[in-house]
């Protein structure tokens, strides 16, 4: 059986079992196909939706579990930034569950099945990775990458540099952060060319945003609009900073949230240990404070 047709394989014969994990310290556990795994799932979703199932289950709606939807995937975030994984391991179960019962959904429909969904994702992959599976190979992740958008341009019958309506913007979700929003704008332009060559030009790009803010902040009184707008300049410029040194700026910015929930949390024990509210100690006390927080990290 050759790699691609492992690949392919999708009722389990031949496949490997998951290996015990005892010897890292987790629990024992049978060994299963993930087939075996998943086929049961479908059954407990499809269970729970039934006549003798949850009646909460059942009261659901394609619009209904759209906020647990991004919930769990924030949890599985928040997990992987803390590196804790045995709740990644939870929240990665959560996230797939809402996979298969809004396939459920569909399905009671007669739409589509989770089986379908499957079918699709592995078509897809195998066919937007040319230099995977076929004849062509890539060396680096940007051939890699470019090589999957010239495929998925070709799927979107948008021909390269066409005049047609079609955008290489289209199809970004409305309901992405705006944070990961303004990078994936910026790496669909880049793929047109239209980008900084390196992040020192995207930085000196910010230092002329910040200079904008400033001067419509010295106006009296400042326009708000006009405020808003730089601000917003200044952070879609700031993510795609982020984006040219590997990073993204969502990552940085709840980074950033957790070390500042951390130090300000350490400031109220500080406080509270001298016997004192953080009010009380007045702006310079607190400054001092701060500093000595940080110092002590």
């Amino acid at each position: 059986m050759g790699r691609l047709d492992r690949l392919l394989v999708l009722n389990g014969e031949g496949a490997e079992p998951h290996a015990d994990r005892s010897a890292a310290g987790r629990r024992p556990r049978k060994a299963t196909l993930a087939g075996n795994s998943i086929q049961r799932l479908i059954e407990l979703a499809a269970y729970l939706r039934g006549p003798q199932g949850c009646p909460w289950d059942r009261a659901q709606d394609y619009d209904s579990v759209k906020g647990l939807l991004l919930e769990e995937a924030y949890e599985v975030i928040d997990a992987l930034d803390s590196r804790d994984f045995d709740a990644f391991e939870d929240e990665l179960g959560d996230l797939l569950f809402q996979v298969v019962f809004y396939s459920r959904l569909a399905e009671e429909e007669g739409r589509f099945g989770f089986d379908d969904v499957v079918e699709r994702i592995c078509d897809k992959l195998i066919r937007r990775h040319p230099h995977v599976f076929g004849d062509q190979r890539a060396k680096t992740p940007a051939e890699a990458l470019a090589s999957w958008t010239a495929v998925k341009e070709k799927e979107l019958a948008r021909p390269r540099g066409s005049h047609a309506e079609a955008s290489l913007l289209d199809g970004i979700p409305a309901a992405l952060p705006a944070t990961l929003q303004a990078q994936e704008l910026g790496l669909r332009a880049a793929q047109a060319g239209f980008d900084w060559k390196q992040s020192s030009e995207v930085l000196k790009k910010a230092r002329e945003e910040i200079a904008e803010l400033e001067a419509e902040l010295a106006k009296s009184p400042a326009d708000k609009k006009r405020v808003e707008e730089e601000i917003g300049d200044l952070l879609f410029t700031l993510a795609n900073l982020a984006r040219h040194v590997g990073t993204d700026a969502e990552s940085c910015l709840r980074s950033a949230n957790r070390k500042f929930t951390r130090r300000f949390q350490s400031l109220e024990r500080e406080a509270a240990r001298r016997g004192r509210g953080l009010r009380e100690l007045g702006s310079e006390a607190m400054e001092r404070l701060w500093e000595s927080v940080k110092e002590g990290e």
